[in-house]
């Protein structure tokens, strides 16, 4: 049964949210998956604090604190080192996988001997209102992520082989500012290894809520997509890609109140893809036709993001 269901470890990395913690280590633990299944918690920056009811077999519960940079890139690798499984997936702590998305995602990644890494589709959560977001393609290429960010494929959603994870595409990088756009950084990574493996179904329930982590951290965000470009050299190969990320940029300096690097950046955004909407975005705002957290709520209202 190995080989048809392979032993599959968890990192759910959290820092002070009991509650949602709870949700999404039952949610792992409550899988349909035939094969084992190990939930590692890692506390990132608090105790360790999490009790649990006896497990049925097949299912295991680790708790573990981050012992490497604080936040949430330090927590990714601890956890994945604290892993023993053949496979290892993601989960953030306010995420909730739906009760077949192991049993859904694993037999496709074991039948595609090619594919290092998979990921699903999700459903977007904002107040009352869902969206269903699915990858373009259930083969996503490298070119494809250094166009589009591909929100879609969301941490919470990757399952990985562990060998290939940690020889080939290697642990998320702890150095990029606040570790925001970490899992962007890390798929563009493996996606030089092999295409993304994305099953074609919403089976992870994403939340996005004001106590999101990177909501209003506009300076960390023009940090680390800076971080970004420059290690990223092959984003150039892409201009409409590029021209996204200028336009990020931009809107972070508008939201700020920085009017000339956000028309600076705008600039850059537009030489390079006059399309842009995020450029035309921080200009509005430096304008005062709009404000930056009224853009940003009706982004979320749709599911999106900046």
């Amino acid at each position: 049964m190995a080989a048809e269901a392979p032993p599959v470890s968890v990192v759910v990395p959290t820092r002070d949210r009991p509650e949602p913690l709870r949700r999404a280590v039952a949610a792992i633990l409550g899988q349909t998956y035939r094969g084992p299944v190990e939930c590692v918690v890692v506390f990132d920056q608090s105790d360790p604090d999490l009790t649990w009811p006896p497990l049925p077999p097949g299912r295991r519960l680790v708790v573990v604190r981050n012992a490497r940079t604080p936040g949430l890139a330090g927590a990714r690798n601890s956890g994945v080192l604290a892993t023993t499984g053949e496979l290892v997936a993601f989960c953030d702590d306010d995420d909730r996988w739906r009760p077949e998305k192991l049993a859904r995602q694993v037999p496709r990644l074991v039948a595609t001997p090619s594919a290092a890494v998979s990921t699903t589709g999700i459903v977007v959560r904002h107040r009352h209102r869902a969206t269903t977001r699915l990858a373009p393609t259930v083969l996503v290429s490298h070119g494809q992520l250094l166009r589009s960010r591909l929100p879609e494929l969301h941490p919470s959603t990757v399952l990985a082989r562990r060998r290939r994870l940690l020889d080939d595409i290697g642990l998320v990088d702890e150095r990029i500012p606040g570790g925001y756009a970490e899992d962007y950084e890390w798929l563009l990574r493996a996606s030089r290894h092999a295409p993304v493996l994305a099953v074609p179904e919403p089976l992870v329930e994403v939340l996005w809520h004001q106590g999101s982590f990177f909501a209003d951290r506009w300076r960390t965000i023009i940090a680390a997509l800076t971080y970004l470009v420059d290690k990223h050299h092959d984003l150039a190969r892409e201009p409409a890609g590029l021209a996204r990320i200028y336009g990020q940029i931009a809107f972070a300096h508008a939201a700020l109140g920085e009017r000339g690097p956000a028309r600076r950046w705008a600039g850059r955004a537009l030489a390079l893809d006059r399309r842009e909407r995020r450029a035309y975005l921080a200009l509005a705002v430096t304008l005062g036709l709009v404000r930056a957290p009224t853009v940003v709520r009706m982004a979320q209202a749709a599911g999106k993001g900046i």
